[in-house]
């Protein structure tokens, strides 16, 4: 288990309850009832990733339109950085996948976690 920021808790909390369409779509279509468990907004350290499988050590963003800014990126940046010091992937995808390119968003998933299972055996 990672430590984390305890009041982030509720903030991870509301973010659960109001979930991005895209969001939605992943988790209630795919990542829900995946044969490895996910945890939705999950806090890690001082940074709540959006769908987080801890048996694959893999972090899994949803890019809206926000992530896009010079601010935006050089955030997404650091959190990719801070997370991947802990040995933990992150595979972004943008929202526009999540919507036209569903099945090959499940599949880059699926493929991340068997490949990462496989290392760390």
């Amino acid at each position: 288990m990672y430590r984390y920021d305890h009041k982030l808790k509720s903030n991870a909390r509301e973010l659960r309850k109001n979930m991005t369409e895209q969001e939605k779509k992943l988790w209630y279509t795919f990542l829900r009832d995946y044969k490895v468990r996910f945890q939705r907004q999950k806090p890690i350290e001082k940074y709540i990733v959006d769908f987080y499988c801890h048996k694959a050590k893999l972090a899994v963003e949803l890019d809206g339109s926000q992530h896009f800014d010079d601010d935006g990126l050089r955030y997404d940046e650091k959190r990719t950085q801070a997370l991947e010091r802990l040995s933990i992937k992150v595979v972004r995808f943008t929202n526009r996948e999540i919507d036209l390119e569903f099945r090959a968003v499940c599949e880059t998933i699926d493929n991340e976690v068997n490949m990462r299972m496989t290392e760390r055996r």
